[in-house]
C-alpha cells in the first residue's frame, strides 16, 4: 500500500535534516553538546562576548584599589562569570531547576550592584550580562519586564558612581538589545526543540505505520494462502489412492499457490504489494470451489474506470479477507459477491449462508477496517437477510466517467 504524500514528504524532510545534522561538527541548537569538541565550540561562541569583561579586569590590573578590594573584586568577578556561564551555557541546552535559576540570577544581580558601587564605573558593564542572563533563562513574559528593570537598576547604580554618566548612557542600549536578543534566541531554541521532537515523532510514527502495514499484509496474505493450501491438501489426501491423477493436480495447485504466496510476501515486505479486484475474484473462485462452497460471482464486475488504484487495492483486500473468513469459519454452502454503486461509493458485498459471526471481530476485520479508512472508505458487517454473515466494504469513486456497474439504492 502506498504512503500518503504528506507522509513521504515528512519522511524525506526528516532524512534530509538528519543528514544535515550529521554533516556538521557544531552542536545542534537547543541541544547539549555530544562530545568535547562540540562543548568547546559552544563555549567559544559564548566566550566571544566575554571580551567586554576587559573593563573590570583592566580596572583590577591598574592597581587603583587596595589589596583587599582588588582580591574581593577578583573573587566577585570570578563568581559572577562562573554563574553567568552556567546559566547561559547549561540552561540553553538543558533546563535547570527553577530554584537554581532564581538563586543564580539573584546572585549575579547582587554582585553587579555591589561591585559597581564599591569599585567604580568600569563595573557597570556587568549589568549588560545580567540582562543577557535574564533573556537566556527567563520566560518571555518575565523577561520583557526583568530586562528593562535591570537596565533601570544599572542607571540607578550609575548615578551613585561619580563620573559614570557617559559610560552609563552608552550601556543602556546594549543592555536592552542584548537582553531582548537573547530572549529571542531562547524562543528560537524552544522552537527548535519542539521541531526536533516533532521530527522524532514523525520517524516513530513512520516506523509504527510500516510495522502495522506489514502485519496486515502478512495476515491477509498468509491467512488466505495457507487456508487454500490446507483445503487442497485435504482434497489430495481424500483422492489417494483411488484418483492419483486428480490428487496430482491438487498437489500441483498447492505448489502454485505456495509459490505465489512467496512472491506476495516478498512484495509485501518491500512495500510494492497492491492487489487488484480481478486477481482477487479469480482467487476467490478457486478458494470457494476448493472448499466445496458454491460461488455466485456473476454480479461482481471487475472493470471500474472511476475506481482509483488505492481504493481498488482496499476493496481487493476486503474481498480476500471476506472469502478467507467464509472458507475458514462460516461453514457455508453458498457465497455471493457483488459490486454495486452506492451514491459516490463503490460497494463490495460478500454474503454467505453459514452460521454467522460469533464473538468480537478478529485481527483480520480490524486490519481491514483500517485499510479502508486509509482509502477514505468504510467497513460494515452484520447478519445477512436470510442468516449467515454479510460484509460490505465501501470506497469512494472518482467521477471522471460513468461507472458501468449495477446500481443499488443507498441504504
Amino acid at each position: 500500500m502506498n504512503r500518503p504524500t504528506w507522509w513521504r514528504d515528512a519522511s524525506a524532510a526528516y532524512d534530509a535534516s538528519r543528514a544535515a545534522d550529521d554533516a556538521t561538527d557544531a552542536p545542534a541548537i537547543g541541544q547539549s553538546p555530544d562530545n568535547r569538541r562540540q562543548a568547546l565550540i559552544k563555549l567559544l561562541w559564548i566566550g566571544i562576548w566575554m571580551a567586554y569583561m576587559g573593563a573590570p579586569v583592566s580596572d583590577l590590573a591598574d592597581g587603583h584599589h587596595t589589596v583587599p578590594a582588588t582580591v574581593s573584586g577578583a573573587l566577585g568577578l570570578l563568581v559572577f562569570v562562573s554563574i553567568y556561564l552556567l546559566l547561559v551555557f547549561r540552561h540553553t541546552g538543558r533546563d535547570m531547576a527553577r530554584a537554581t535559576v532564581h538563586r543564580g540570577l539573584g546572585t549575579i544581580c547582587a554582585l553587579a550592584v555591589i561591585l559597581t558601587i564599591t569599585l567604580g564605573d568600569a563595573w557597570l558593564v556587568l549589568a549588560v550580562y545580567v540582562s543577557v542572563a535574564f533573556g537566556a533563562v527567563l520566560p518571555t513574559r518575565l523577561a520583557r519586564w526583568a530586562i528593562p528593570l535591570n537596565t533601570a537598576a544599572m542607571v540607578g547604580a550609575g548615578l551613585l558612581v561619580r563620573g559614570s554618566d557617559d559610560l552609563m548612557s552608552a550601556l543602556v542600549v546594549p543592555s536592552l538589545l542584548g537582553g531582548f536578543a537573547m530572549s529571542a534566541v531562547r524562543q528560537m531554541v524552544r522552537t527548535t526543540r519542539a521541531l526536533r521532537e516533532a521530527r522524532a515523532t514523525v520517524a516513530q510514527l513512520a516506523a509504527n505505520e510500516e510495522r502495522l502495514r506489514l502485519a496486515r499484509d502478512l495476515h491477509d496474505l498468509l491467512g488466505h494462502s495457507l487456508s487454500l493450501i490446507t483445503l487442497k491438501s485435504e482434497l489430495a489426501g481424500r483422492m489417494l489412492p483411488g484418483r492419483p491423477e486428480q490428487a496430482a493436480q491438487q498437489v500441483a495447485d498447492i505448489e502454485r499457490v505456495s509459490r505465489q504466496a512467496l512472491v506476495d510476501v516478498r512484495e509485501a515486505v518491500s512495500g510494492f504489494r497492491r492487489p487488484t479486484l480481478e486477481a482477487e475474484l479469480a482467487g476467490a473462485r478457486t478458494a470457494l470451489a476448493a472448499a466445496g462452497i458454491t460461488a455466485d460471482l456473476h454480479r461482481a464486475g471487475v472493470h471500474h474506470p472511476d475506481l482509483p488504484p488505492d481504493q481498488e487495492g482496499a476493496l481487493a483486500w476486503a474481498l480476500r479477507e471476506a472469502v478467507t473468513n467464509v472458507v475458514r469459519h462460516s461453514g457455508a454452502r453458498r457465497c455471493a459477491v457483488t459490486l454495486t454503486e452506492v451514491g459516490d461509493d463503490l460497494c463490495l458485498t460478500v454474503t454467505d449462508d453459514g452460521r454467522g459471526a460469533t464473538g468480537p471481530h478478529g485481527n483480520g476485520l480490524t486490519g481491514l477496517a483500517e485499510r479502508l479508512q486509509l482509502a477514505d472508505g468504510r467497513l460494515e458487517t452484520g447478519p445477512g437477510d436470510h442468516g449467515g454473515f454479510t460484509l460490505r466494504a465501501l470506497a469512494p469513486l472518482s467521477r471522471s466517467a460513468h461507472l458501468p456497474v449495477e446500481s443499488a439504492p443507498e441504504p
